[in-house]
């Protein structure tokens, strides 16, 4: 669960003008959160196949939004991914 406060810095943070949230590297900034999060809690609940299968739902959507990202704008991309340190 990602929190206003969180969402709204992720916003300001990755956002291309103020109030920005429809741009890909918003989308991919909170998807990326909420991937983190999810990940620790099936790190303790092994056995959750239902957000698991939300997991992975959430990583296919980054990786679309990613490719976009990349064939549109490589510059954008190199940043985002060394800024949420995705790629290493």
């Amino acid at each position: 669960m990602i929190t206003k406060e969180k969402k709204a810095e992720l916003i300001e943070e990755f956002g291309i003008s103020e109030g920005d949230t429809g741009s890909s590297q918003v989308q991919i900034a909170i998807l990326t959160h909420r991937i983190n999060a999810l990940n620790e809690h099936l790190k303790m609940h092994k056995k959750d196949h239902h957000s698991r299968r939300g997991l992975l739902m959430m990583v296919g959507k980054r990786n679309s939004l990613l490719k976009y990202l990349r064939n549109n704008d490589t510059d954008e991309y190199q940043k985002l991914i060394k800024k949420l340190k995705l790629r290493r």
